[in-house]
């Protein structure tokens, strides 16, 4: 590599690191949940719009991770654990439908603004509808679309929407057999991490660590 190759190579790393640690910053402290929004900002502000260096979703996670840990971390920690237990409250009234906690909560990257995501298990959709509704909670119902292979289609599946303790939480409904295989990841097309009610309940102690096999 030449010298000027060398030098153009330095700033474009350096580039897609100042992006990354913007992103990272809008979605801490403006609640961005679009990591592909929040880069695409990040640029703007930094005078960049046309690059096309903009770092992976990883790239990232990973800055948000150091941004909470460095300017967040108490408040962070604080807010972390008041979502998990709305997470835990929200997993034990699911439990007949074998709830699975995903997303930003599980991660440990939440912040004040994230939502609760849950995946729930039901031979039909109107069943838990109907125990939403034997409860009287309020709700709203609508779709999210899925993909389980890298390359394959992307599948419709009911949601429904609803409060707790001022924090909204989004429980997606899928067949029983759904629990077999995770759907993958918009952010980076893996299968998504999803924790059981006893799993979380790991991560809640107070040593915040998980012994054996997840389940």
């Amino acid at each position: 590599m030449t010298p000027r190759r060398a030098r153009a190579a330095g700033r474009d790393l350096e580039m897609r690191q100042r992006i990354a640690e913007e992103a990272a910053r809008l979605i801490a402290t403006e609640g961005l949940r679009d990591y592909g929004l929040a880069k695409r900002k990040a640029a703007q502000r930094l005078r960049a719009p046309e690059t096309r260096n903009l770092p992976a979703n990883r790239e990232i996670e990973a800055a948000l991770v150091r941004y909470q840990a460095l300017f967040q971390a108490e408040r962070h920690a604080a807010t972390l654990q008041r979502l998990r237990r709305i997470a835990l409250e929200a997993m034990r009234f699911f439990a007949p439908f074998s709830p699975r906690l995903t997303g930003s909560v599980l991660s440990g990257t939440a912040s004040e603004y994230s939502d609760v995501n849950l995946h729930l298990f039901a031979e039909t959709p109107e069943e838990v509808v109907f125990h939403m509704q034997q409860h009287g909670l309020p709700y709203t119902e609508d779709q999210r679309r899925f993909r389980f292979e890298r390359n394959g289609p992307q599948r419709p599946y009911p949601v429904l929407r609803f409060v707790v303790s001022d924090t909204p939480v989004e429980a997606v409904i899928f067949p029983v057999d759904g629990i077999r295989q995770a759907p993958r990841s918009a952010r980076d097309g893996r299968p998504m991490d999803r924790a059981s009610l006893a799993r979380l309940t790991r991560l809640m102690e107070p040593a915040g660590e998980e012994g054996g096999t997840p389940s």
